[in-house]
């Protein structure tokens, strides 16, 4: 084989296929992202999908069925979205030939199946024609599953069942089965479309199938993204044996073997040498899911977590020890293979903290922050707990008051009613987070983000709530940022070299909050909140 010329300048770029943004107001897009040697972003386009491709009827990039409980996407639509946005990087000057590496990241659990005699076509794309156009009919279901899906009740208590429990499975793959993760995506198509599925010969999720595109081969699922399927076994790092028995026929030759996400998985394709001047050694490093790259992007380290603070408020752990459970997400770690990340998802965010703005501060948040200022730590022991609609964790719903003798009471003085609120939602998160595993250290940090970390006193009771400093951070473009990371990672050696050793530059964050000596007792919240669960 003939051996590549070592590049020596150039840029690394991340390119990102299928980002989903998980906020609102933002329609769903294929992103390309470059960065330079010193990891700064130089170069960004977009496609997106409702507007740039509205042949496909998509509403956020998604379609949702009569049913309202079937969520997909077109496969197709992706695939031709990054031919546009190829287009665009061309057509603005990019210089292709400089590009080091690429990675990416794709919408977690979403799964794309490939038709038989695919893999042909992939090895010998002609740069004469479109992606699109060579590869539109690949693919044996033509509307990918999507993280949207709910349409799986079924297919998870059979999985359920079959491993022995919802701990049980939890216990092996990080999460109780949820209706948008894969297995339960692929049991729905091997139980109700069977010919397409005995016509599929690879099955990709949408990271790997990203990857795939890149490397004109068929990518290996990374063990980060791999670990929302419900089908890895988080401790071996392999497919489970019974969990792939109970999901399909020949499943494990269809999902390929899985792969430390910092994989060098080889060469770009020549595709893309030819018709946009990549260079012929550019590497692609393996794809990943976004909530993995955003853990990357933030530059997490351990004992570090992510509050993202918005309409739902959501957690990134670093954890080294998890306890899974049958409430939240444990991932393989994607920038260090011997660790782990949890995700927690709380309905009950932003909304909340809007109603006693406005039935106890007067509609204002100067009155609101000035409520907090006004209230010492731990409320005289007063804790609420307030869930607007059905809460995730725990399922429960309803305004809960307990005194500071754990005696329920109906209301608190306007100021303690908010302050119970705002260091309710945070003991919430710290209780849970612990419950994985999550141990705090002297070295932890919260980072914040979301529309409330703009409230420095908001920041002030978090610092207090986790006892840790509180920073701010951009995260705007944080899967991306942590794909073009990823790459550099990739290239320099991956699990052999330490991710924080790769930048010249301290992450970008600003201290918010210090915390001041306050004991909250987090157990005795746990108990309360597991007062209040229905039985």
């Amino acid at each position: 084989m003939k051996k590549r010329k070592k590049q020596t300048n150039g840029v690394l770029s991340n390119m990102v296929a299928s980002v989903l943004k998980r906020c609102e107001n933002l329609q769903l897009k294929v992103k390309i992202l470059a960065t330079d040697h010193n990891l700064q972003m130089m170069k960004e386009v977009s496609v997106h999908f409702d507007s740039e491709l509205p042949q496909y009827n998509t509403k956020g990039g998604a379609i949702m069925q009569n049913d309202r409980i079937t969520v997909t996407a077109p496969t197709e639509m992706w695939v031709q979205a990054l031919d546009l946005a190829l287009d665009k990087m061309k057509q603005s000057g990019f210089d292709f030939s400089t590009v080091v590496a690429v990675s990416g990241t794709g919408q977690q659990h979403g799964s794309v199946y490939w038709k038989n005699g695919s893999h042909a076509i992939l090895r010998r794309l002609d740069a004469k024609m479109t992606l699109h156009e060579q590869v539109k009919h690949c693919f044996s279901i033509k509307d990918s599953p999507i993280w949207m899906d709910s349409s799986t009740y079924a297919e998870c208590r059979y999985l359920e069942k079959c491993v022995g429990g919802a701990q049980q499975l939890a216990d092996i793959t990080g999460s109780r089965a949820y209706e948008r993760f894969t297995a339960n995506q692929i049991r729905k198509v091997f139980c109700r479309q069977r010919e397409a599925y005995e016509k599929t010969e690879r099955i990709s999720l949408v990271s790997s199938f990203a990857a795939s595109m890149l490397l004109g081969d068929y990518a290996p699922i990374d063990y980060s993204d791999g670990s929302g399927m419900n089908l890895l076994n988080l401790k071996l790092k392999t497919w489970d044996k019974t969990c792939l028995l109970s999901v399909a026929d020949n499943l494990e030759e269809k999902l390929g073997i899985p792969v430390p996400s910092s994989t060098d998985l080889g060469y770009i394709s020549s595709y893309f040498c030819q018709r946009y001047g990549f260079n012929s050694n550019c590497k692609v490093i393996a794809f990943t899911g976004d909530n993995p790259a955003s853990l990357a992007g933030c530059r997490l380290q351990k004992g570090d977590i992510v509050v993202s603070l918005g309409t739902s408020d959501t957690l990134i752990l670093w954890l080294d020890e998890p306890h899974p459970s049958t409430e939240g997400h444990i991932f393989i770690n994607p920038i260090d293979d011997d660790a782990f990340m949890a995700l927690l998802c709380f309905k009950n965010g932003s909304l909340t903290r809007e109603r006693f703005r406005d039935k106890y501060a007067g509609g204002s948040w100067e009155n609101f922050s000035k409520a907090l200022q006004m209230t010492k730590p731990t409320n005289n022991g007063n804790i609420g707990i307030y869930f607007d609609v059905q809460e995730i964790i725990p399922e429960s719903v309803g305004d809960h008051r307990f005194d500071g003798k754990d005696k329920k009471v109906v209301e608190f003085s306007n100021d303690e009613e908010i302050r119970s609120l705002v260091e309710g939602q945070f003991m919430a998160k710290r209780f849970h987070a612990e419950q994985l595993g999550h141990k705090l250290t002297p070295q932890s940090r919260v980072l914040a983000t979301g529309g409330a970390s703009a409230n420095p006193e908001i920041l002030q009771v978090l610092s207090d709530v986790f006892q840790a400093p509180v920073y701010t951070l951009d995260t705007s473009n944080s899967a991306c940022l942590g794909c073009a990371y990823r790459a550099n990672h990739g290239v320099m050696g991956g699990h052999k070299t330490a991710f924080a050793d790769i930048f010249r530059q301290p992450p970008n964050y600003k201290l918010a909050a210090k915390p001041r000596p306050a004991d909250y007792d987090i157990k005795r919240y746990g108990r309360l909140e597991n007062a209040i669960i229905p039985l």
